[in-house]
């Protein structure tokens, strides 16, 4: 009976030695699923849909996998521009020794190399849903890469850095956030 108790424990002992921890992206303005508030919103005068103040949230996360040596993150609305979706963000070449971005960072432009979001921007743009078209879904996604900190262009889209990141790609991290203007 001693011997099984022991080689039992050895077993999960073992198990537990090789866990990883389990990549996450977190922010301490909203939780998963949570509506975004309005100073989290796209501010573009003329459009009665983007009254907010485009500061960006804070964002933090934790346990890249090994080899990381930089991350990507976009903020994608799967919703908008009537189902065919908008690009709110698209940052790349971000050091893997970054663990943050503070609130308003990721509007300003600092510590990424910015590419083209939807509205034309090197920057996050926030929600600016239509009035009447529900709370859409605002999915920021954190990808860490084996690529180093430099190796892309300034400019690529959306889909021009999902391509880049084929076969580079080691894992990935994400939030929603909603937001309507009903």
């Amino acid at each position: 009976m001693k011997k099984t108790l022991l080689a039992a424990s050895l077993l999960l002992a073992s198990l537990g030695a090789g866990a990883q921890e389990i990549f996450t992206l977190s922010s301490p303005d909203f939780t998963d699923n949570a509506l975004l508030d309005k100073q989290f919103a796209g501010a573009t005068p003329g459009n009665v849909s983007c009254t907010g103040k485009n500061v960006s949230p804070a964002l933090s996360w934790n346990h890249a996998p090994a080899g990381t040596k930089s991350f990507a993150l976009m903020v994608f609305d799967p919703e908008g521009a009537k189902g065919l979706g908008v690009s709110h963000l698209v940052a790349y070449n971000i050091p893997a020794s970054r663990t943050q971005f503070a609130r308003g960072h990721l509007t300003s432009g600092n510590g990424f190399t910015g590419g083209k979001n939807s509205p034309g921007t090197d920057r996050y743009h926030g929600p600016c849903p239509p009035a009447g078209s529900g709370a859409h879904h605002y999915i920021f996604t954190l990808i860490a890469s084996d690529l180093a900190a430099d190796a892309l262009p300034s400019g690529l889209t959306r889909d021009q850095l999902l391509n880049a990141l084929k076969g580079h790609a080691l894992a990935g991290a994400g939030i929603i956030g909603r937001y309507g203007n009903d």
